[in-house]
């Protein structure tokens, strides 16, 4: 009953907490909580001032299971400008995911700096909605969603904030913060029911061109489903500053097997 999403059993060993009880199974982790804890474990992982996460993309082996999860770390690219790193998260001894991400070199780009993606209403300009009238799970009943009135199936601008930390008793960094909250995406802006139809994603993907700040994320997201089984959801993550990177998800939709 940790208030946070983890507690630290070891340098590499985490105990998930209901905070991260996912929404297809109650005995699985969601794959918010479980990026971000990658994420961490990657910004803790040889750090360097002068690089910063530029990309990070995950692939979700199998099913998470809610029980104490290894994360073991180790670049596999090594630079002074350009840095490639991989984590991996192992639960029993089997690996569930995999991410791999890039850490590139700060400099001043302000004199070419410019931004094509289309701002959004803060999240005071929205009213709350109860993203648990939708989905189950303790993951979900510990987010606050602020949600564009005239979001539709297939399209909503939503704003996500989580109420409790990622690991107990750490902070972790402003990208870290946002990047636990991408998954989310896949279940804000929804075509079908998740009572007659599944559609989990089997990757996430977050590109980012600035560091976050901490606070609201907001999402700007489209669903798309094609008609042999696969779907994407895409989304331009936002701060309160405006935005701030892209997220994509594969998903394997099908029928709710007894639907």
């Amino acid at each position: 009953m940790a208030p946070a999403f983890y507690r630290r059993l070891g340098e590499d060993l985490f105990l998930p907490t209901v905070h991260t009880q996912g929404a297809w199974r109650p005995d699985e982790q969601h794959m918010g909580p479980v990026s971000g804890i990658l994420a961490h474990a990657i910004d803790l992982h040889e750090p360097q001032e002068h690089l910063q996460l530029a990309r990070v993309s995950y692939d979700i082996l199998g099913m998470i299971p809610a029980r104490p999860s290894r994360v073991t770390v180790r670049t596999t690219r090594p630079g002074r400008t350009i840095e490639l790193v991989e984590a991996t998260m192992t639960v029993d001894d089997r690996p569930v995911v995999r991410a791999h991400a890039w850490r590139l070199s700060a400099q001043d780009s302000t004199p070419v700096a410019g931004v094509e993606l289309d701002p959004m209403p803060g999240p005071g300009d929205f009213p709350a909605w109860h993203g648990a009238d939708t989905w189950e799970g303790g993951y979900i009943r510990g987010l606050e969603f602020r949600a564009d009135p005239e979001r539709r199936p297939g399209r909503t601008r939503t704003w996500i904030r989580a109420r409790n930390p990622l690991v107990d008793g750490e902070t972790c960094s402003p990208t870290t913060d946002l990047i636990r909250l991408a998954d989310t995406a896949n279940g804000i802006a929804v075509r079908v029911s998740p009572s007659e139809w599944m559609f989990p994603n089997v990757d996430l993907t977050v590109h980012l061109f600035r560091e976050p700040v901490r606070g609201w994320v907001g999402f700007d997201t489209r669903v798309t489903m094609g008609t042999t089984g696969l779907g994407l959801t895409s989304t331009t993550l936002h701060d309160e500053l405006g935005p701030v990177g892209r997220a994509e998800q594969i998903l394997t939709v099908r029928p709710l097997p007894g639907a």
